[in-house]
């Protein structure tokens, strides 16, 4: 099995070279790659991305004219990974918040779902340095998505995931257009309104220590009213069980 790692970057000039050093490169039966998607980062961080894909055979670049958003880059990401047939896809900050050291535990999980996300908020999961109203914005936006939607998984919000290619075949990511904390709601959403299988595994998510967060207030007004929006939309209820689905394939 083939999984491809999609790291966006905006100015992670002082991180990326971490994550690729703690990125392993298998796991059991699978190998692992890793694409970074650059935002024309004005502190140099596509010029380090290309230096460290020269030295390492298992790291890819791809340069994105302007800085287009988290749901761009993970578009474009997915779409460069399935033009090279990766089997696994799987999102990643590069800010060092998620452990990549943690890349096989999800992959591992995977072999009995179809989407895994990793979370904070189930037992065994935990935030490290986040001030006390950010972490109750999370986890009220988090009980906020599961009140509107009826989608029963306690950290939609997470970036730290790894998807079977058939949930990106079936979902049509052109459809997807949602950014920031939306997107990752959304393609939650879908997975799970498809019929496909979703397990959450927890993490430790750490504040990151170099660089600037890229949440803002426009990116929380959009998760907001595109969860009413999703909500209104129905419905509360997966579909029946995928027929792609590792639930039904497996049998």
């Amino acid at each position: 099995m083939r999984a491809l790692v999609v790291v966006p970057t905006y100015n992670e000039a002082a991180n990326l070279p971490k994550v690729v050093e703690r990125l392993p490169t298998a796991a059991p039966d699978t190998e692992i790659s890793l694409l970074v998607v650059d935002d024309d980062s004005p502190d140099g961080t596509g010029a380090i991305a290309d230096e460290l894909a020269a030295r390492h055979a298992h790291v890819d670049v791809l340069h994105r004219n302007a800085k287009g958003g988290l749901g761009g880059a993970y578009r474009a990401g997915f779409a460069w990974g399935m033009q090279r047939d990766f089997d696994v896809f799987c999102e990643m900050d590069a800010d060092l918040s998620h452990d990549p050291g943690d890349v096989p535990r999800l992959l591992h999980a995977l072999r009995g779902a179809d989407l895994v996300i990793g979370s904070r908020y189930i037992p065994g999961g935990g935030v490290v340095d986040w001030p006390p109203h950010r972490l109750a914005l999370s986890r009220g936006g988090n009980r906020y998505v599961q009140a509107v939607t009826g989608m029963p998984v306690q950290d939609a919000t997470s970036g730290f995931r790894a998807y079977r290619r058939a949930v990106l075949e079936e979902l049509s990511l052109e459809t997807v257009r949602s950014d920031g904390y939306s997107f990752q709601l959304e393609m939650a959403l879908c997975t799970w309104r498809l019929g496909f299988r979703v397990v959450e595994v927890p993490i430790m998510f750490v504040e990151r220590t170099e660089g600037a967060s890229k949440i803002s207030r426009a990116i929380v007004a959009e998760a907001l009213w595109r969860v009413v929006q999703w909500g209104v939309q129905g419905p509360r209820q997966p579909a029946p069980a995928h027929p792609r689905s590792v639930t039904v394939t497996a049998t």
